[in-house]
């Protein structure tokens, strides 16, 4: 019987959304009607154009959680959204906004592009544009 209890309470934590915390700092998975929420509120998005099976893309994560780490400003004061690449990588934003390939990070506000980086993995070139894209979200 205990099993079971058990059983029930993981399914329904796994079904509760993810909690605010989790999602400032792993970042928001990306759906259409989310970005066009987030930048019609006037808030700088951050997209991150990746894939779990990409090295490039686990080595900007890594860039991009320890700037976070180091500066709270930058999820405090940006959204981050994750677009999975093996699920949106045909889709209109990534023509829409010629997207090349998967570990393509691009900082937004609005209908204008602050800034992007193709495949680039170095804390510098990652600190410069989340650092464009902070100053803009002042």
């Amino acid at each position: 019987m205990q099993r079971r209890a058990f059983i029930a309470l993981a399914t329904a934590a796994l079904a509760v959304p993810m909690s605010g915390a989790y999602a400032a700092t792993k970042g928001l998975d990306y759906q259409p009607e989310l970005l066009q929420a987030r930048l019609a509120a006037g808030e700088v998005v951050f997209l991150d154009f990746k894939a779990s099976w990409c090295s490039t893309c686990k080595a900007q994560e890594q860039v991009i959680d320890a700037l976070k780490a180091a500066n709270p400003d930058y999820a405090a004061k940006i959204t981050f959204i994750n677009v999975d690449w093996d699920q949106w990588g045909k889709s209109a934003i990534v023509k829409d906004m010629k997207i090349p390939r998967r570990s393509t990070l691009v900082a937004l506000k609005g209908n204008a592009e602050i800034g992007r980086i193709v495949a680039g993995t170095g804390q510098a070139e990652i600190k410069a544009l989340m650092d464009k894209a902070l100053q803009a979200a002042v």
